[in-house]
């Protein structure tokens, strides 16, 4: 408890106490007459006039504090019972008052011009008023003891919209409110905290893409992009797809299916930097990287795929998350998007949708790392890779993209399989797309005898014998 407050519960009860024996003076000062009140005022009735102002002062202000102090169901109660009860003995007196007889009831009656007529309702009048006045207060009341409320609703959608100022929060009201008050500051300092440490890292993240960017569209290019023109330029593409199983869905929850598949996405953005890639776009569980080089985006591909095997070996209790990829090498259009501080460069062209049908053709054939014939082109020479022809996807404009399948991906006793049967698979393939089912059946067959897991193999078998049917 304050002293300031024991302080004012000592003065209250030196004044409370005189107060019991000069309250007698005060009442025979009011003097009633039977046509209304006369007022009488001795020295002593003055004293205790003052003392009983004084006492009622002070009692205010104690009362206060003792509902600064409580929660606010509480302080609704206590601030209502006193109003009530005296708006419950004025109804009960002056319903009854045409009733009563005596000195004072006359001079009540004659003051407030209440007859004991039947037709008289003034009583009933004086009533509707007190009942009135009780809705004001009790109105008046709620509405003080429920202020904070607004400012609590206020702040906390401005701590929701991330528009707060530097000050301090200030609720006011009672107890309960001010540990409201500290958990909106603490709120506010945490976000603030925290937006510091985003913007910090956003601008290592700036930089690091600005230091990428430059080498990918080199002094001339940067300097347009600045501009804001667009500058197109010849680039890798790398479509990393997560695939999260039914299992998982079954078993987590959204949030937690969420965590689950984001701790896998990254392992994926440091890996695209590490291989001085460009990280363009977050899709859904799949990432859009951009490269300078082809080799750099294969061999992130082998990286990411390997990473996310030993991720996945170390998740005892939980089902497996399979990485598709797909890389393909084009004409790619960068611009700024965004505005003031907010702009970002990103690629403005349709590589998007080019991306999602290779990484389709990657999940319907069942392989893990589908490449464009433009990218292996662009393969320096030495670089040792082994890949096989699966097919070619064509676009609406009719282009056809020939799409390969890394071999490197894969164990070394099932690399070596392939590897040897990469000329069947391919001649296989080839039939397929000239329309020779019956070939391309044939070849497939031999293939599954040999390598029964060949997931490719097995599903252009499957096609083949759908188009002989056919």
């Amino acid at each position: 408890m304050k002293t300031s407050t024991k302080i004012l519960i000592v003065i209250t009860i030196l004044l409370f106490v005189p107060n019991i024996f000069l309250t007698k003076y005060l009442l025979q000062a009011i003097v009633p007459t039977g046509s209304g009140f006369e007022l009488n005022f001795t020295p002593l009735a003055w004293v205790a006039l003052v003392f009983q102002i004084l006492f009622n002062i002070f009692f205010a202000i104690l009362f206060f504090r003792f509902l600064k102090t409580q929660r606010l169901s509480n302080v609704i109660f206590f601030s209502l019972i006193p109003l009530t009860l005296v708006y419950g003995i004025f109804m009960v007196y002056i319903v009854d008052i045409k009733n009563q007889t005596g000195l004072m009831a006359e001079s009540v009656k004659a003051t407030l011009n209440i007859t004991a007529q039947e037709n008289s309702y003034n009583n009933l009048l004086w009533a509707g008023l007190a009942t009135l006045v009780y809705l004001i207060a009790v109105f008046v009341i709620v509405l003080f003891a429920c202020r904070p409320l607004s400012k609590v609703e206020a702040y906390a959608q401005k701590l929701g919209d991330g528009r707060t100022k530097n000050d301090t929060i200030k609720v006011g009201g009672g107890k309960q409110f001010k540990e409201i008050e500290n958990s909106l500051n603490k709120i506010n300092f945490n976000y603030k905290e925290k937006m510091g440490n985003v913007k910090k890292i956003d601008l290592a993240m700036q930089k690091n893409v600005q230091k990428q960017l430059f080498k990918l569209l080199g002094a001339d290019g940067m300097k347009q992009l600045e501009q804001g023109k667009k500058v197109q330029k010849s680039a890798t593409i790398l479509f990393c797809d997560l695939k999260s199983s039914v299992d998982i869905s079954k078993s987590l929850t959204l949030e937690e299916n969420f965590n689950y598949v984001n701790s896998y996405m990254k392992i994926v953005s440091p890996l695209v930097k590490r291989y001085e890639g460009i990280v363009d776009k977050y899709l859904g569980d799949g990432i859009l990287a951009v490269f300078a080089k082809s080799q750099n985006a294969i061999e992130c591909a082998h990286s990411i795929l390997s990473e996310i095997g030993l991720k996945n070996k170390s998740q005892k209790n939980l089902p497996d998350i399979e990485a598709k990829i797909a890389i393909f090498s084009d004409d790619v259009v960068f611009g700024v998007v965004g505005e003031g501080d907010r702009k970002t460069p990103t690629i403005t062209s349709d590589v998007v949708s080019i991306s999602t049908k290779i990484e389709e053709i990657n999940s319907y054939i069942g392989t893990k790392i589908l490449i464009s014939q433009r990218t292996l082109n662009e393969l320096p020479q030495g670089f040792d890779f082994t890949y096989r022809y699966t097919g070619s996807l064509t676009l609406e404009d009719g282009k056809e993209i020939g799409l390969f399948e890394s071999l490197d991906c894969y164990g070394s006793t099932m690399k070596n399989k392939l590897k040897k049967y990469k000329n069947k698979f391919e001649s296989a393939v080839r039939a397929y797309t000239e329309k020779d089912y019956k070939n391309a059946k044939t070849l497939f067959a031999e293939i599954l005898k040999v390598l029964p897991d060949d997931k490719p193999s097995f599903v252009y078998f499957n096609k083949a014998s759908e188009k002989i049917e056919k």
